[in-house]
C-alpha cells in the first residue's frame, strides 16, 4: 500500500514554509502600505461619480481610460442602460474630477454629470466584525456536528478540531497570498476576493469530511490495523474522488482566468489558488494532523525530515 500519511512531516514543512512566507509578506505590507493586505475602496471608501453619455460605453474601454488617468483602484458599472455609468474610485478632489471628465469626453463624446460625492466603505468595520463572528459560529457548528456524527469512534472531537484547523490554515494562506500579490502586482482586496475566500472554505471542508467519514467506516472493519494504517488506507480510497472533483473545478476556473473578463480575474485567481491549497490541506494537513494527535507526536511534529526517513 502506497504510503501517504507516513510522509506527514514533509507536508507540515510545506505548509509551514507557505504560511511563514505569507506572514512575512503581511508584516512587510503593514510597514509599506499601512495594512497587512492592500485594501480596495470597498473597505476604505472613496468617491462616487455617476455619468450619463450620449452613446453606449464599453466598460473595458472605460476602465482603460481611468487607468490612463492614474485611477487603478476603480469600480465601474452601468445602471439603467449602457450609456449611464457609476464610477467608484479612491478619493479625488474637484480638479482631478474635472480632468477625468475631460479625458472621458475625449474618449466617448458628450456626457452629463449626474452625481459626485464622497462615499464610505461598503464593507466597514461592522461588516468585517460580523464576518469574523459568523466564522467563529460556523466553527462551533462544525465542531458540534462532527463530534455528534463521529460519536461512535474514539475521540470524536479531534476530528472537528482538525477540520477547523484546516479551515484556519486555508484562511491564513489566502490572506498571505493576497498580501504577496499586493506587494508584487498591486492587488487590492475587494468584496469579490472576500467572497472567494469564504467560498473556498466551504468547498474544501467537504473534502476533509469525506476522508474522515471513510476513516470512521474503516475503524470497525480494520480492527487488526493500527490507526496510521487505517487513515492511510482511507486517504487512498477517497483520493481519486477528491482529485476528480477538484480538477473539474480547476479546469473551469483556469479557462475563465484566461478567457474571462478582467473584472473577475483576481477573484478567479484567488478561487483557483484557494482550491488547490484547500485540496492539499484537506488531504495532507488535516488528515495527518489527526494521526499526529492520535499518536501523540506533538513533540516530534517538526523533526528534521532526514530523521523521519
Amino acid at each position: 500500500m502506497f504510503a501517504l500519511v507516513q510522509k506527514r512531516r514533509l507536508y507540515f514543512t510545506i505548509s509551514a514554509v507557505l504560511l511563514l512566507a505569507g506572514v512575512v509578506a503581511m508584516i512587510y505590507s503593514t510597514f509599506a502600505f499601512g495594512s497587512p493586505i492592500r485594501l480596495s475602496i470597498d473597505f476604505t471608501g472613496g468617491a462616487l461619480l455617476e455619468l450619463a453619455f450620449d452613446q453606449a460605453v464599453p466598460l473595458e474601454e472605460l476602465r482603460s481610460v481611468l487607468a490612463d488617468a492614474g485611477l487603478d483602484d476603480v469600480s465601474a458599472q452601468t445602471i439603467g442602460g449602457e450609456n449611464q455609468v457609476v464610477i467608484r474610485t479612491k478619493e479625488i478632489d474637484v480638479a482631478q474630477k474635472e480632468a477625468l471628465l475631460d479625458d472621458l469626453r475625449a474618449a466617448f463624446g458628450p456626457l452629463t454629470e449626474l452625481r459626485f460625492e464622497s462615499v464610505g466603505p461598503s464593507i466597514g468595520r461592522e461588516t468585517t466584525r460580523s464576518a469574523v463572528y459568523a466564522l467563529l459560529a460556523a466553527s462551533a457548528a462544525i465542531l458540534a456536528f462532527i463530534a455528534f456524527a463521529f460519536r461512535r469512534v474514539p475521540n470524536p472531537v479531534r476530528y472537528g478540531v482538525c477540520a477547523i484547523a484546516k479551515m484556519l490554515h486555508d484562511v491564513l494562506f489566502l490572506l498571505g497570498f493576497a498580501s504577496v500579490m499586493g506587494i508584487l502586482f498591486g492587488w487590492e482586496i475587494d468584496a469579490l476576493v472576500l467572497t472567494a475566500v469564504l467560498t473556498v472554505i466551504g468547498f474544501s471542508l467537504e473534502d476533509v469530511i469525506v476522508v474522515f467519514d471513510r476513516i470512521r467506516e474503516n475503524i470497525p472493519r480494520r480492527r487488526g490495523e493500527d490507526f496510521e494504517t487505517i487513515v492511510n488506507r482511507s486517504l487512498l480510497e477517497t483520493l481519486h474522488r477528491s482529485l476528480t472533483t477538484q480538477l473539474n473545478a480547476i479546469f473551469i476556473m483556469t479557462a475563465i482566468i484566461f478567457f474571462g473578463g478582467a473584472t473577475t480575474r483576481n477573484f478567479m485567481v484567488m478561487m483557483l489558488v484557494g482550491m488547490v491549497m484547500g485540496t492539499f490541506s484537506s488531504l495532507f494537513f488535516a488528515v495527518p494532523l489527526l494521526v499526529v494527535w492520535e499518536r501523540d507526536e506533538w513533540g516530534s511534529i517538526f523533526r528534521p525530515l532526514r530523521a523521519a526517513a
